[in-house]
């Protein structure tokens, strides 16, 4: 049978399928009586509350015990001063380019071209993996910034958004949760070594760029960005690989019932 006819039992990607005996194997297990779709939705919903309350709770050590000292704080309003005292007409047009490509119909409009290569393929799973990676990381971050609201740095700011919403960025932790997670579908997809290396390296210097930019600009604290790759990382590995893995060990344990 081929690959993408196969395909909607088996993703044909190891990163997507549950350890034998791991959790999200015996998870799955015990979904196994609910249609794989409502198993992904659920088991997403489920991690992605927990993983609030870290964000959370990180939010709040931010906030409430590091930030009251004198040092840190100072040291976190640095980096904001700094480059807000050296900007360009250049550079602020690079920042702009770079926020962007981290934001508003950019990343979206990547996910519609790959769920739409995905649902020509067959691969279901994949599309949302990397769907649920955004959705409910940008999900964390606007929970947390609500219930965690801080001050953006005190320097003029390059845009128009909510001036107590500066922890985490939102920016940066989609910027990882998308580019990171593509870059692990195309460790499976790409054979050449020196392609999967490049494609690496590419997808790892994209956040920290995205976080610097988004000081540069006037939007986030150093801690900020920190906590924004955080989200990411829980966004993509905890909440999206580990719906995708529960949904997998769904499928199996529906088919081995079968």
């Amino acid at each position: 049978m081929s690959e993408s006819a196969a395909d909607g039992r088996r993703t044909g990607l190891p990163l997507l399928e549950p350890s034998p005996g791991g959790p999200a194997e015996r998870i799955g297990g015990r979904l196994a009586g609910l249609h794989p779709v409502l198993a992904f939705l659920l088991s997403a919903i489920a991690i992605w509350v927990l993983v609030v309350g870290v964000s959370i709770l990180l939010g709040l050590l931010v906030t409430e015990v590091l930030v009251p000292i004198d040092a840190v704080q100072d040291a976190d309003e640095w980096l904001p001063d700094e480059l807000a005292a050296e900007r360009t007409s250049f550079w602020n047009d690079v920042s702009y380019v770079v926020s962007t490509a981290s934001g508003g119909y950019v990343l979206p409009g990547i996910l519609i071209v790959l769920t739409a290569i995905c649902a020509w393929l067959r691969h279901w799973l994949v599309a949302g993996f990397m769907i649920i990676a955004l959705a409910l990381g940008s999900a964390t971050y606007r929970v947390t910034s609500i219930v965690v609201p801080r001050e953006r740095p005190e320097v003029e700011r390059l845009e128009k958004l909510d001036p107590d919403a500066s922890y985490p960025s939102g920016h940066t932790a989609a910027s990882l949760a998308v580019y990171v997670g593509l870059a692990l579908l195309a460790t499976y997809l790409v054979r050449n070594h020196v392609a999967r290396i490049a494609i690496w390296i590419v997808a790892l210097a994209i956040p920290p760029i995205v976080a610097l930019s988004r000081i540069y600009r006037g939007m986030h604290h150093p801690l900020d960005a920190l906590g924004g790759i955080i989200v990411g990382v829980l966004a993509l590995f905890v909440i999206a690989l580990g719906a995708a893995r529960i949904t997998r060990a769904v499928v199996n344990a529906r088919e081995a019932r079968a």
